[in-house]
């Protein structure tokens, strides 16, 4: 039973791994990235509240000392070999990642990075600049640590107050539904999500589901219980659970910037997991057959180091690249490759062994003796002792490092933008209103060649003749003509975008005055649906419509139909393609772009790649949000491109 329990529980584990690697094949296409949490979780659960109520029925009580040095030995060895590891690398090679470096490794030792990562704004999606954290992921580690340090008292409590394990049931059940609907009470659209995705209050529905389930289907209970017929019940289940879970991780609805999620989505998959662990644990039918066998069995094993590594990896790789988006199928698998490989070189050094802290000590002692000739032993306590002693360097000099200035200007920027836009499209608004009622004005007392002329002011096209008092001159020699500048004055526009429009909001919004502008960080295309859906029903949708989406992962066939229903045949919309090549939608994305502009005469692509992408002196260490160079560049050639195709 002991080797089904292993191989069951390394079964179940490797479904997160497939869910990782499903992110990393193809994040935007995939909830894997995300998806894999709830189904750790779930077996956190179920697993360790198996393990207390067995100790119950056993012994009639629960060694949680025990637990904890079990638990000790287990995860802490990988984690600190993994921060020390990280640590190192970015000592010695990206130092603008010193920052709150040793506030990170400290809350991550103590378990409580999730709530750090919620009181410091550090958003999971808001990945931008050189802001990308290789450590972000770690806040379920916390969340483990936090259950498992509260959890053996808190089940003691459940059982002296409900004794029966049906009532014990029933109220895990109902802490779980408790849990998933103050997640949904305390969603609010268009708001950062950091407080509700981290928390351990609002994701502990998945380890309660689990918990429950320990009291429904004790696994030592299992043997022996089921017949043929169950089997078949088994099996069936089985595969409705799992088709359950694979459309919602390919279903664009659990987006994770979407409400679904939030509103019973990861509630829902947590279910499906729960019941899929149920039926995995059963050891009968095809379904623990199937995920116990070597493979699974492999990544199971090394999931813990898969997990850990997964972020490191893929931030550190994607910094050294500068064309993902030309080579994506290659440099993913190669990414991959880093990520097991690593992870097998953890399990086998780290993890496996089991160090005790005596032989700790003896290495080390043994390390500083002169060895009679280099042995495996003594080379490998000297790399880590190294490793260890680079990390900690990084580590102690982080409370001087300062955050990276670009990143700060950038970062800067686009906060005083998001400020300013309110109070820009409340002037811009009033403008157009005005200029309505001029229009009215001039239609019911003008010729009707004076009616042609009103009637197409607002369409993005030049006047023949400009204004004598010259406008924003400073522009002139970022690409933009005087009589364009003059006549983007009169434009009319509705933009949506996301945070390579938010740095050049302010600017935008000088050229074209009677203008929209609605951007806004981490956004992709459902949030534009939204947007203009809003705009539309408030009246505020402009004859001109520019959109700046795409940054931030590919826009899906559906958002993109829905953007032109909801814009209509009769205004122009104006879409900016992207420069962000270290992600590989960038040329799906322009790609996508250009077929939709085949299609519809209304459809105009501003070939912001075509123009920036040789540029690299225009933007930051990113590659794709413009520097302040770059936001000149950005905000003339928007303009003129709107001019020249609104013609």
């Amino acid at each position: 039973m002991k080797k089904r329990y292993i191989t069951g529980y390394s079964g179940l584990r490797a479904l997160a791994v497939i869910g990782v690697i499903l992110y990393h094949l193809d994040p935007n296409h995939f909830g894997g990235g995300y998806l894999g949490v709830p189904i750790f979780l779930v077996l956190t659960g179920y697993l360790v509240t198996d393990q207390i109520m067995a100790a119950r029925r056993r012994f009639g009580f629960f060694d949680v000392r025990a637990f904890y040095q079990r638990r000790f030995k287990r995860l802490y060895p990988p984690l600190i070999a993994m921060l020390w590891l990280t640590s190192a690398y970015i000592i010695l090679f990206q130092r603008n990642l010193l920052n709150k470096l040793y506030q990170i490794v400290l809350t991550n030792l103590l378990g409580v990075y999730n709530w750090w990562q919620i009181f410091n704004g550090q958003s999971y999606f808001e990945r931008f600049a050189n802001n990308e954290s290789p450590f972000i992921h770690l806040w379920t580690m916390s969340i483990d640590w936090q259950f498992y340090l509260l959890w053996p008292i808190i089940m003691a409590v459940l059982v002296k107050l409900f004794k029966k394990k049906r009532n014990i049931f029933w109220a895990l059940v109902a802490l779980s539904l408790i849990s998933a609907v103050e997640m949904a009470i305390l969603f609010k659209p268009g708001q950062d999500t950091s407080r509700i995705y981290y928390g351990t209050d609002t994701r502990f529905y998945s380890l309660g589901l689990g918990a429950a389930l320990a009291l429904l289907w004790p696994f030592e209970e299992l043997d022996n219980r089921f017949t043929q017929s169950d089997a078949r019940i088994l099996n069936w289940t089985g595969l409705a659970a799992f088709l359950g879970m694979m459309a919602l991780l390919f279903t664009p609805l659990m987006d994770a910037q979407t409400a679904f999620p939030y509103y019973g989505g990861m509630f829902l998959f947590s279910l499906l997991v729960t019941i899929l662990a149920a039926v995995v644990a059963a050891p009968v039918g095809i379904w623990n057959q199937f995920l116990t066998n070597p493979v699974f069995d492999w990544l199971g094993s090394r999931s813990y180091e898969i997990y850990l590594y997964q972020f490191p990896v893929m931030i550190f790789f994607e910094s050294r690249v500068s064309d993902l988006a030309d080579h994506v199928a290659w440099y993913r698998v190669l990414e991959l490759a880093l990520i097991l490989l690593i992870s097998e070189i953890s399990y086998r050094l780290i993890e496996k062994p089991r160090f005790e802290l005596v032989e700790v000590i003896n290495s080390l002692k043994q390390l500083f003796r002169r060895p009679r000739y280099l042995s495996r032993s003594w080379l490998k306590t000297a790399a880590f002792f190294l490793i260890f002693l680079i990390g900690t360097c990084g580590i102690a000099v982080s409370p001087l490092a300062k955050a990276d200035n670009k990143d700060s200007a950038l970062i800067k920027t686009i906060n005083n933008n998001s400020k300013e836009q309110t109070e820009m499209n409340k002037r811009a608004l009033e403008s157009i209103k005005q200029s309505a009622k001029s229009s009215a004005k001039s239609k019911s007392s003008s010729s009707s060649k004076a009616k042609k002329a009103a009637a197409s002011s607002s369409k993005a096209k030049p006047k023949q003749k400009v204004s004598v008092k010259k406008v924003n001159q400073e522009f002139e020699k970022y690409g933009i003509s005087q009589a364009q500048l003059q006549a983007a004055q009169k434009l009319q526009v509705t933009a949506i975008g996301d945070s390579v429009m938010a740095s050049s909001s302010d600017l935008l919004h000088k050229l074209m005055p009677n203008s929209i502008v609605d951007a806004a960080v981490s956004r992709q295309g459902d949030v534009g649906v939204s947007l203009i859906n809003s705009y539309l029903q408030k009246g505020q949708l402009q004859e001109n419509v520019l959109i700046g989406l795409g940054t931030n992962g590919p826009i899906t066939d559906s958002d993109m139909q829905q953007i032109l229903d909801l814009v209509g045949p009769h205004r122009q919309i104006y879409w900016i393609n992207v420069v962000v090549p270290t992600r590989p939608w960038q040329n799906q994305v322009n790609q996508q772009l250009a077929s939709v502009a085949k299609k519809h005469k209304n459809f105009h692509v501003i070939d912001w790649y075509g123009y920036a992408h040789s540029n690299s002196s225009w933007f930051y260490d990113d590659k794709t949000h413009p520097n302040n160079v770059g936001q000149m560049y950005y905000s003339s050639y928007v303009v003129k491109e709107m001019l020249s195709k609104g013609e």
